[in-house]
């Protein structure tokens, strides 16, 4: 083949964004946060976590004591020692854990007590304050916020769900935080694809529709990420991971309105992530792809699919994404 006809085909062909690692574990991964460039967690089904110390290089895989049969869809991290687990499940499987030694030592911190109840995602604002969230019960969704760094939790009212509504675990980003107070979730399932926002900790709620499709139990928002008022939702319908309707919405004041871009992902996306500069990623299990222009038009990337991602900070070069059978891989930054 001549040199310019190869040229054309490498022009044509997707950059891959993602360079796998080796995790260690063959386990079902949603959950991933990146601490800084070196330190990261992960975690997963069968109670398994995850962390490295350089930058993935190599990764320790254990699973937490008395917890192999939970599903831990959330993990968030402070340092190489501190990190929360939330496992999903219906009543009293729906836990938060917290290690302060690596890992070495888990402390059971809150159990569901609503037979009904089913946790969905964990987020922080600092050390001390975080929230939590999970589907319905008794037709509101279920919010909890802590001040003591999950010592204690205290159940916050929502507006009201709409019939079928409730939230998606596939990534632990369908619950978002910005600044010291702001909070917002994405909402699934028939009469949902909303977005619920709190300025203030959990205390109140206003609610705003979205263009995502919402016309079947597995369609909506699972995934919301911010940069200042700016703000990118991604979903679609997981049981057609390669349809791209209603998968996307856009917003800039913070997410009073949404709107549907001019392009889309291609396909159902369980995860987006502002990565900075004007770049954003949303990966699923049908592949990855890459915004410049605040999700306005997406450029798809080659590789494999993914659940989850993070980023340092939620805004910097250093990110990793974790998906089916232990994958994990590191973002390779500077390819447009």
């Amino acid at each position: 083949m001549k040199p310019v006809a190869l040229m054309f085909l490498a022009a044509a062909m997707p950059a891959q964004i993602w360079i796998p690692q080796r995790s260690g574990t063959t386990a079902s991964l949603r959950g991933v946060s990146a601490v800084n460039g070196k330190v990261v967690w992960a975690s997963g089904a069968g109670g398994t976590y995850l962390r490295t110390t350089d930058g993935g290089a190599t990764w320790r895989a254990a699973v937490v004591p008395g917890a192999e049969s939970l599903d831990f869809r959330a993990v968030r991290a402070f340092d190489e020692r501190t990190a929360y687990l939330l496992s999903i499940g219906a009543g009293d499987k729906s836990r938060i854990y917290k290690t302060s030694d690596a890992g070495g030592q888990w402390r059971l911190l809150f159990t569901n007590p609503h037979p009904r109840g089913f946790l969905d995602a964990l987020a922080f604002w600092d050390a001390l304050r975080g929230i939590a969230l999970g589907d319905p019960v008794d037709g509101h969704f279920e919010v909890l916020t802590t001040e003591d760094g999950g010592e204690h939790w205290q159940a916050r009212q929502t507006p009201p769900a709409e019939p079928q509504e409730g939230a998606f675990a596939a990534s632990n980003t369908c619950l978002a935080v910005m600044g010291k107070r702001e909070a917002w979730f994405g909402t699934g399932g028939p009469g949902g694809a909303r977005v619920f926002h709190s300025a203030d900790g959990g205390r109140t709620w206003t609610v705003a529709v979205t263009p995502i499709r919402n016309d079947a139990p597995s369609a909506g928002i699972f995934s919301l990420a911010f940069f200042a008022r700016a703000g990118i939702a991604v979903g679609g319908d997981y049981t057609k991971p390669g349809k791209s309707q209603g998968n996307a919405a856009v917003t800039s004041d913070g997410g009073k309105t949404w709107a549907e871009p001019k392009g889309r992902p291609t396909g159902f996306r369980s995860a987006v992530a502002f990565t900075g500069g004007k770049r954003w990623v949303a990966v699923g299990t049908s592949g990855s792809d890459v915004s410049f222009d605040g999700g306005h038009d997406w450029q798809p990337r080659a590789g494999d699919g993914y659940n989850a991602v993070s980023f340092v900070g939620g805004h910097s070069a250093a990110g990793w994404a974790v998906g089916a059978k232990g994958a994990i891989a590191r973002f390779e930054a500077g390819r447009r």
